[in-house]
């Protein structure tokens, strides 16, 4: 069989090429067309509480915040983790839940208890809020603003605060794909 096979490839070498060059066609339309994610979603079922208080240190934020609303989100049915972040002015909870859980419904029951979190909060350092649905690899990237040399006097951080939040932000929103744009630092 196999000695047919290359027979007919040496005696018929236009047809075995126009079908080798229309394999190799048929192959560039398909990879086109293939759906393929270069770093696939493998994460599990996260929802994001973000609060921004800008006058606070790291262990202020940490204790004033997010140990409260950590105290807040436990015990939820399906949870399976919390983790959090404190940064300057920043305090970042992510509520890991199992994988069979809906993304919407692990949304409505933090949304449920973000309100008694709230009120353990006093209102002037902040209020917690969802972040938007999206999953562990949805953070692309992370910039920092900086005036160019000899510019440093015109743009102090309040400045750069500024262009941040009315310019470069405002910008980003507008960008197709871009569901949020968290921004910390300043004075």
């Amino acid at each position: 069989m196999l000695d047919r096979i290359i027979l007919f490839s040496l005696h018929n070498k236009l047809i075995i090429g126009f079908l080798t060059l229309l394999l190799i066609v048929w192959g560039f339309w398909s990879l086109q067309r293939l759906p393929i994610d270069a770093v696939p979603d493998i994460t599990n079922n996260q929802v994001q509480v973000i609060t921004y208080s800008p006058t606070l240190s790291p262990t202020e934020v940490e204790r004033l915040i997010t140990a409260p609303v950590e105290m807040e989100l436990s015990n939820m049915p399906d949870l399976q983790e919390i983790r959090s972040l404190s940064r300057f002015g920043l305090s970042v909870i992510t509520a890991v839940f199992s994988d069979e859980t809906d993304v919407y419904k692990a949304r409505q029951l933090v949304s449920e208890r973000l309100g008694a979190a709230a009120e353990k909060i006093p209102s002037e350092l902040g209020h917690p809020e969802m972040g938007p649905v999206s999953t562990g690899l949805g953070e692309i990237f992370q910039y920092k603003l900086e005036p160019d040399a000899g510019f440093e006097a015109k743009f102090d951080l309040s400045e750069l605060r500024t262009i941040q939040d009315w310019i470069v932000r405002k910008a980003l929103l507008g960008t197709p794909g871009v569901a949020d744009v968290s921004s910390f630092g300043g004075y």
